[in-house]
């Protein structure tokens, strides 16, 4: 939501079954997100960013996933970075509400 997302390549590392990660991952459940945090302290945190929330759930803020940063220097050796993007508007889901799929 508030972190970078990056387009790579794979190198094709047959030690890791030809495979690199999709995403960060996450590091708290929806449901321990949604006890955890707060709209008023995540709107802080997406302004000082400068990124505008159009709709999302608390279950999908800034601080339920993975350092961006370090999951792609720990996988430095399975992709190419071809390009970086860091957002500036974001529209999720809203809570309670299905994704389109």
């Amino acid at each position: 939501m508030a972190s970078p997302g990056y387009l790579v390549r794979g190198k094709g590392n047959v030690d890791a079954l030809l495979s690199a990660s999709q995403g960060a991952g996450r590091v708290m459940s929806r449901t321990k997100a949604l006890e955890t945090f707060e709209w008023g302290k995540v709107n802080r945190i997406l302004k000082e960013r400068g990124v505008i929330l159009i709709s999302a759930g608390l279950d999908e803020v800034p601080g339920v996933y993975r350092n961006i940063h370090q999951v792609m220097a720990a996988q430095a050796d399975l992709v190419d970075v071809l390009g970086r993007f860091d957002p500036n508007i974001v529209k999720m889901a809203p809570h309670g509400e299905r994704p389109e799929d």
